[in-house]
């Protein structure tokens, strides 16, 4: 990886609003930052942030700790009320000024999906436009940013999933802009690559596979019947897509979290309900803690909103099998 220091000059950022939600004070900033950092004259996005602090005297005297969400492709969380605000970031904001930032791509930060990609043409100008949204340019948009909001100084970062990818990139582009760096869950490999990483998980996968089919034996009669369904009748998702037995079978990634097999069996058991068109695949969620967290689950994986079991599962079509652990495949 070839260091290339981002341009002197400052970004730019409108009068940030603030506002106080769950507690916390939260200011909203965004700046201006060229989408080639190779072209500083070109080509310029916006890229958003929210400031977040503990009310306090001595608020503004914190030093910055930058927060990097995982996906790739997922915006930095929303402080939403004591609960969802509350954890890490409540306690990181008792010490540091805590800047979530959307990663460009993301959020309000120059959002690349389906709908903007197009505007930029053929499929190859498509395709060399994505490039652009790799973690070096991330690394060097939060230099820009380091810069204008610290005065120059250090910063702290830290990295969930694919943010400690892009953590790890930021200590190979710009060490001198770290004071520190808190990495969780995302630490590229030093001389491993994807096969042997994979070849070293199948194993570990079909054990969880033969433990929670022990643990829940009824769920397997439901997960071959819902991929049967699946193979003989086409679902389509809200967005358009097709929901595939395959994509079915992303929703496997649950049984790498703690809780996750409950929430798989809690999804199943409640798959199907009797329509106008004979047994199908069910909207109906009951209002359980279990279905809105299995489908927020879902929805991360694949950028899509979801608010169901049914939508859980549906909301799994757009998954790829390399980013998720696969349950048994259903026959």
């Amino acid at each position: 990886m070839t260091a290339h220091r981002p341009p002197a000059e400052k970004p730019t950022t409108e009068q940030p609003p603030a506002y106080r939600q769950a507690g916390l004070r939260l200011t909203e900033h965004v700046f201006t930052v060229p989408l080639d950092h190779h072209r500083p004259d070109g080509e310029h996005i916006e890229v958003f942030a929210r400031e977040v602090t503990a009310p306090g005297a001595d608020s503004d005297g914190r030093p910055w700790l930058l927060y990097l969400e995982g996906g790739p492709g997922c915006a930095a969380p929303r402080p939403l009320d004591t609960q969802t605000a509350g954890g890490w970031l409540a306690r990181a904001a008792r010490d540091y000024r805590v800047l979530l930032m959307d990663q460009r791509g993301t959020g309000r930060s120059a959002p690349l999906n389906r709908q903007t990609l197009p505007l930029r043409g053929t499929a190859r100008h498509q395709a060399e436009h994505l490039p652009f949204f790799r973690a070096d340019s991330i690394v060097r948009d939060a230099e820009m940013i380091r810069r204008q909001l610290t005065g120059g100084r250090p910063w702290s970062v830290l990295g969930q999933s694919f943010g400690g990818f892009c953590a790890v990139t930021y200590l190979c582009l710009a060490p001198e802009g770290l004071r520190e760096a808190f990495i969780v869950g995302g630490l590229p490999g030093l001389d491993s690559d994807a096969e042997t990483v994979y070849r070293a998980a199948y194993p570990r996968m079909e054990r969880k596979n033969v433990a929670y089919y022990a643990r829940y034996p009824e769920d397997e009669e439901r997960a071959r019947s819902i991929a049967r369904h699946l193979r003989e009748h086409e679902v389509v998702l809200p967005g358009g897509l097709l929901l595939t037995a395959e994509a079915f079978q992303s929703l496997g990634i649950l049984l790498g979290t703690i809780d996750g097999a409950a929430r798989l069996h809690y999804l199943l058991e409640g798959a199907f309900l009797s329509g106008t068109r004979g047994p199908e695949l069910s909207d109906a969620d009951g209002g359980t803690d279990e279905a809105r967290a299995t489908s927020a689950i879902s929805s991360s994986v694949t950028g899509t909103s979801s608010r169901s079991p049914l939508a859980g599962i549906r909301s799994a079509s757009a998954a790829a099998t390399t980013r998720t652990i696969a349950l048994g495949t259903p026959s």
